[in-house]
């Protein structure tokens, strides 16, 4: 697929709280076809660590 599916865009950044739900988040990307764009950033809150993730969708020749 030369393009994300549902019309989501080519670049995405997810964010929350460093649970599951988050992790399941980025695996479900993961698994549409994106690639994790470099590590993710960690900062805390005061009160819960949060993640954030980029992906992009490949450019597949």
């Amino acid at each position: 697929m030369s393009t994300p599916p549902d019309g989501l865009p080519v670049y995405r950044v997810l964010t929350g709280p460093d649970d599951a739900t988050f992790c399941h988040r980025v695996s479900e990307a993961i698994g549409l076809g994106y690639e994790p764009y470099e590590g993710p950033a960690v900062t805390f809150d005061g009160e819960n660590v949060i993640v954030v993730q980029a992906l992009i969708w490949p450019t597949r020749s």
